[in-house]
């Protein structure tokens, strides 16, 4: 499924490469007259600036592997010019060149192109040690000919010579060569190894990998190996590899998040930016969406389109595939909104909270060091995924390592009580899009109130003695497990902290003991353990009522009631 509407989807791609050639990046251009005489120096297609390998171009390709293999008018020095790299073998850049030249005789042989002709006759009579090199001429990139001004690559007999020389590969390993494609269902010679490699996945060869492939006997069936366990004729297999790779470098249709490149696409264009929504989501295209689901209207035309989805990652030469989706727009249109609607949150300030991308809300279950990107864990972003774009709940074990991570860290980010949010409300079975995005005062719940309580006694703490004494760095993690244990000792030490205030700040005083009488008011006991659940609601509790207070303080600064006091603590570094 995933391979043929791949093909589907290259139907629609305008710069698709023609058949047999594939997207190459050429350093150099080698300038011929018409008898076949190098006009130096050679032609650098690249702006020089650092990583730049020159420019890409449609070019003949095959699938390179650890033997000879050449391609028809463009290859790296090795292959070209016979230039070894250092660590090159002299007897295999021998071979490599001789392929090379082999290629380009049986051309101009078949074809009797002037064009062809010429860059025999240089390459017949090269000597390297006259040919004029660029100083920073490096053999391991790649070159090709330019012959008064025409490139051979584009000559369209040239290109019609490799798609029949590549259309024509034979297979030895079964017995019969004849075979049915598994997209087109048409007979066929089955190609033995996938002829463009998928690019840019993390953690996988830079060359590319194959989408197709048994690379060792695990995977073999039936006696078959490498392509041949999914048979495929040359065109399909090109046309599924080229639009991945099409899907991969374009900002609209690919996500990467840790060790997952996710690839997304309709067959006609819909008007809808997914990825931008899952990378760097906007509060005014959330808004829009989420008003949209609210409406109730049918789908507009776009909305019906099937949408497709996939996750990629590496393994060694190999392409697996994590993950497969397919739906309608307007499916994924409605499941996003929802996603978006539950992990609304205010911010910290008690202001209209911002909208996170998938990968802002990952991160925040791993410590915040190193190469975070390659230590997310695969499991996470695609359960996510898979709730943003099927719907569902989120599981557990996702709330589970936001709260390890709260412990682990003292604190309570707000990706991580907006992660909590989602996880809570997901798993209900009626879903209510406005519920816990800011304090709720009739929530009863004990888990909910404790983490109140703490966030009461911390702001009482902060305001008696200083802004940077916090309880949450101390006694977060046993209070979020095991109340019992230690708010009593707290409510002992606030009653001290009280009397001070009520000496020098009564304003402030006034406000706190007001506060900590609704939530003990609503507590009949403190629980001795919280479950995974409880403890959820414990960092919700907390984030709510912190965020409450400091828009309480905010509003009363702003209004700077005569005789009043406005009691404003600075955000934390971590927060902002």
């Amino acid at each position: 499924m995933l391979l043929e509407k791949l093909c589907e989807y290259s139907q629609r791609l305008e710069d698709l490469a023609p058949f047999g050639y594939d997207k190459t990046t050429i350093r150099w251009l080698i300038n011929l007259d018409a008898e076949g005489n190098c006009l130096p120096p050679l032609i650098p297609t690249s702006s020089g600036r650092k990583n730049d390998r020159g420019k890409v171009f449609f070019a003949p390709a095959v699938m390179k592997s650890v033997n000879v293999k050449a391609s028809l008018l463009v290859g790296n020095g090795e292959y070209v010019l016979g230039k070894p790299r250092p660590s090159s073998k002299s007897e295999r850049v021998a071979k490599c060149h001789n392929a090379f030249v082999k290629e380009i005789r049986d051309c101009a042989k078949s074809l009797g192109s002037p064009h062809l002709q010429a860059v025999l006759r240089f390459l017949e009579s090269l000597d390297q040690n006259t040919l004029p090199l660029p100083e920073d001429f490096d053999p391991s990139l790649n070159l090709t000919f330019q012959v008064e001004g025409i490139f051979p690559i584009d000559l369209p007999e040239v290109r019609a010579y490799w798609a029949k020389i590549q259309g024509g590969d034979q297979c030895t390993d079964i017995p019969s060569n004849l075979s049915q494609c598994l997209v087109c269902s048409t007979d066929c010679i089955p190609i033995e190894r996938m002829p463009i490699k998928i690019k840019g996945i993390p953690g996988g060869q830079p060359s590319g990998m194959a989408l197709v492939s048994a690379n060792a006997r695990a995977f073999e069936s039936y006696g078959l190996k490498a392509s041949l366990i999914a048979p495929l004729c040359r065109d399909c297999a090109e046309r599924s590899a080229k639009a991945a790779n099409a899907l991969r470098q374009k900002e609209d249709s690919h996500l990467v998040v840790g060790s997952l490149v996710y690839l997304f696409w309709t067959l006609e264009p819909a008007g809808f930016n997914i990825a931008s929504l899952f990378s760097h989501p906007q509060a005014e295209d959330v808004r829009a969406l989420i008003k949209s689901a609210r409406s109730g209207k049918p789908f507009a035309a776009l909305d019906t389109q099937a949408f497709y989805a996939t996750a990629l990652s590496a393994s060694g030469g190999r392409v697996v595939v994590r993950d497969w989706l397919e739906t309608t727009v307007g499916q994924v249109k409605g499941h996003l909104a929802r996603w978006f609607a539950l992990q609304n949150l205010v911010d910290w300030d008690g202001a209209e909270g911002k909208p996170y991308g998938l990968f802002t809300l990952a991160l925040g279950l791993i410590p915040q060091k190193g190469d975070m990107q390659r230590d997310l864990p695969p499991n996470a972003p695609r359960a996510m995924l898979k709730a943003a774009l099927q719907g569902g709940p989120l599981p557990s074990w996702i709330m589970f390592q936001a709260i390890r991570r709260n412990r682990a860290e003292q604190q309570l980010t707000r990706p991580r009580a907006a992660l909590i949010k989602m996880v809570l409300l997901s798993q209900q079975k009626i879903f209510q899009e406005d519920a816990m995005v800011q304090l709720d005062a009739g929530n009863q719940h004990p888990g909910y109130l404790c983490g109140r309580l703490l966030a009461v006694l911390e702001r009482i703490l902060m305001l008696a003695v200083s802004p940077r004494a916090t309880l949450i760095e101390r006694f977060y993690g046993t209070a979020s497990t095991a109340p019992a244990s230690v708010f009593s000792r707290l409510l002992k030490g606030a009653q001290a902290h009280l009397g001070k205030l009520r000496k020098e700040r009564f304003g402030a005083y006034s406000a706190l003991q007001s506060r900590l009488e609704e939530v003990m008011g609503n507590l009949s006991g403190f629980p001795k353990v919280l479950t995974l659940e409880e403890q959820g609601w414990f960092s919700l509790g907390y984030y709510h009522q912190r965020s409450w207070d400091r828009a309480q303080a905010k509003a009363r600064k702003e209004e700077q009631v005569p005789g009043e006091e406005a009691v404003v603590e600075e955000t934390p570094t971590e927060e902002k």
